[in-house]
């Protein structure tokens, strides 16, 4: 499938609880104000029914990032669970999935990282960084699916910011101000810290090859036209025609009003967990307090459009 092919689906019906046509046995418990919601009663080791289907996704509209326990689901099932929503990415940009099998599944080992590598020194994960996945992409993905296959006695929490609620608290000169501003994405200034190791140079020869990319700073949800902030720390580099001082200075304060606690849920895993969030309204971080013990997580993502800013362009 060509990279063209990868386009977001939408859907055709929501499901809320309550409403005609909403699983009896599938329940969403909210936690927070604003953000996170666990789902109960579905099996992601069956297939779904279209109303099952409907439900997850209007609970992943509402709530941007959901979570159903005791999901002990092979690649194989996270695919055709994953399939439901839209078509599928490969694993990632710069590297191959879990098998040729399984092209779309990524692999995230901690073990693959040496105690430090990317994690400022304190961890064994290069997630530990605020982000939304693949920004630095034409087409970042719709959504992203997550499997927990071995996770440490203690730490390796996953932390998501709700970027809905960041654009809606900001004040009106604020939102007056970045409607209308577009910011460069690049994934050269966090892969290259992480990509030393390369001795074939395919790493590099990849990364070489994902050029720069421009998207709305505040960008408009093509389901639910919420405004949403659309930067994140890891991948933005810079405000299109702002000195770096004034670009700096907007970016480090959207930053930092997108992480307060009160926009913010974390997530205490357990194996067999799956996480589903939407990427058009979240960014996340993975929390590298664990030291040298193990974590093992399956990564599958639902393709996206360029994301549409406010004035659409």
């Amino acid at each position: 499938m060509s990279t063209s092919e990868f386009v977001e689906t939408t859907p055709s019906a929501q499901l809320r609880p309550g409403a005609d046509g909403f699983p009896a046995d599938v329940t969403v418990e909210a936690l927070t104000g604003t953000l996170g919601a666990v789902i109960s009663g579905v099996d992601l080791t069956a297939a779904l029914a279209a109303s099952e289907v409907a439900a997850i996704r209007t609970a992943l509209l509402d709530y941007r990032v959901i979570f159903i326990r005791d999901q002990h689901i092979t690649p194989t099932q996270q695919v055709t669970f994953a399939r439901n929503f839209g078509a599928l990415t490969p694993a990632h940009p710069l590297l191959g999935g879990l098998d040729d099998d399984h092209p779309e599944v990524l692999v995230l080992d901690s073990s693959d990282y040496p105690l430090g590598v990317g994690s400022r020194g304190n961890g064994t994960s290069y997630n530990n960084r605020w982000h939304t996945d693949v920004t630095f992409s034409e087409r970042p993905p719709m959504g992203t699916i997550l499997a927990a296959r071995q996770i440490p006695a203690r730490g390796g929490d996953t932390l998501w910011a709700d970027l809905i609620d960041a654009y809606a608290t900001l004040s009106a000169p604020v939102k007056h101000m970045i409607d209308g501003l577009t910011a460069t994405h690049s994934a050269s200034g966090t892969f290259d810290r992480f990509r030393a190791d390369d001795p074939s140079g395919e790493q590099q020869n990849r990364l070489a090859a994902l050029r720069p990319v421009q998207h709305p700073i505040v960008r408009v949800h093509p389901e639910t036209g919420e405004r949403g902030l659309f930067v994140n720390e890891t991948f933005t580099q810079s405000i299109v025609d702002m000195s770096p001082a004034e670009s700096d200075a907007i970016l480090n304060m959207l930053y930092a009003h997108t992480v307060e606690p009160e926009r913010v849920v974390r997530w205490k895993w357990r194996e067999g967990d799956v996480a589903f969030w939407d990427n058009r309204s979240t960014a996340h971080y993975a929390a590298a307090d664990y030291g040298d013990h193990r974590r093992v997580m399956h990564r599958v993502t639902v393709a996206g459009n360029p994301p549409t800013g406010v004035t659409n362009s």
